[in-house]
């Protein structure tokens, strides 16, 4: 399946304060040049927010971790957890339709979807609640047909279960999740063959779907008013201090804690250096250039009077990075192509979520290669439309 970014897209992300430091604290786990091993829990809590992955959100992600777009680019549109399309306001609802489902009417339930929400997948329906798709095995083929529905599934369904389930989640209500034709886990539908002694004191629910009800959340959005999830390396409480049980290590009430509940000592702080991770500064540092790194190259103040050259020509140089040199005073392929090696360093240095990019990708030996009316292997690529335009 050929997975693209919508084409109508938001013109800005940023996660809110509670998740921006979940996210901070995600990328503590990874040594110094590793963070990008953080692009998939820092992906799907965006999605989380917002509902679907957007390209500005993939952008800002990307930024967060120091990669390049089409590196974070590559990992959304591999793995279909990620929706690169606007879904329901209420629910995406995903029907299993692989052999035992659809042996158990997996299509009969597709049907219900496209009766109740819209003709194809998707596509939103008309009031934006719903959307649907069909989805590769969920692993519960015991209790076939299944859909997954937000973070719960639910399971033994019959198209007349799944109509009222669209119907009472319309209503604002939310289901209880799990099997819906009153088995308790995955037992034989014919009733227990083992472990009969335990069947008249169990509890009504198993522990998956108690859990799901008593959280009440399958298909709530993360929107930033929670208190965070926790790292178990760092100390957490919650907004009043106290110890939340299994959020990581219990913490005196006086434990010194923000609005967020983040702890004050280990708190990452947004925009600022992440130690020893070589992450950026604030934006406002790379624009004016306050890096301290080697010696400040010759800027302009706008471009000369041909316009600026196509910077995006340049390896490792996309729209972002373009716009960023743009506010360090530099336009053309030569002023890059003169850059001495001390230049060059803080040049590097002051590339704000980009640093030794410009030595990493040699920008001065294709800029020398461009000022000089040559052209590299990438440029003419650009020039035929080979490379993606992030």
């Amino acid at each position: 399946m050929l997975r693209r970014l919508h084409h109508d897209q938001p013109e800005s992300f940023a996660f809110t304060p509670a998740n921006q430091a979940w996210a901070e604290a995600q990328i503590t786990k990874y040594p110094a040049g590793r963070q990008a091993s953080a692009i998939i829990p820092l992906l799907w809590r965006a999605q989380e927010q917002e509902g679907w992955l957007t390209r500005p959100a993939i952008e800002s992600v990307a930024d967060m971790l120091d990669m390049a777009y089409m590196r974070a680019l590559e990992v959304a549109s591999f793995y279909f957890m990620f929706q690169l399309q606007p879904v329901g306001s209420v629910a995406n609802i995903q029907i299993c339709g692989t052999t035992s489902c659809m042996i158990c009417g997996a299509e009969d339930l597709v049907a219900v979807c496209k009766d109740k929400i819209a003709a194809k997948p998707h596509t939103l329906s008309a009031d934006g609640k719903f959307s649907w798709e069909e989805v590769e095995c969920l692993g519960s083929c015991a209790n076939a047909p299944m859909a997954q529905i937000g973070k719960d599934y639910y399971e033994d369904l019959t198209t007349e279960r799944l109509a009222e389930i669209i119907d009472e989640l319309a209503a604002g209500k939310v289901p209880t999740p799990g099997p819906q034709n009153g088995r308790y886990a995955s037992e034989p539908k014919s009733g227990l063959t083992s472990l009969t002694e335990y069947s008249d004191d169990r509890l009504p629910q198993n522990a998956s779907v108690a859990l799901a009800t008593e959280i009440g959340d399958t298909v709530k959005r993360i929107d930033g008013n929670e208190v965070p999830l926790v790292t178990p390396w760092q100390d957490r409480s919650d907004k009043k201090g106290d110890a939340k049980p299994g959020r990581g290590p219990e913490v005196a009430a006086d434990h010194p804690v923000d609005d967020t509940g983040i702890d004050k000592r280990e708190a990452p702080v947004k925009n600022k250096a992440r130690p020893d991770t070589g992450a950026p500064a604030a934006d406002a540092e790379a624009a004016s250039g306050t890096g301290n790194s080697g010696e400040k190259p010759e800027t302009l103040d706008a471009p000369r009077d041909g316009g600026a050259d196509d910077l995006k020509m340049i390896k490792g140089v996309g729209p972002k990075l373009e716009k960023l040199l743009h506010k360090l005073g530099f336009f053309h392929f030569d002023q890059i192509a003169g850059w001495s090696a001390a230049e060059l360093a803080w040049v590097d240095d002051n590339l704000e979520g980009f640093k030794g990019r410009a030595t990493r990708d040699d920008w001065v030996g294709q800029a020398k290669v461009l000022a000089s009316g040559g052209e590299t292997e990438f440029a003419g690529r650009v020039k035929k439309g080979d490379v993606y335009d992030m």
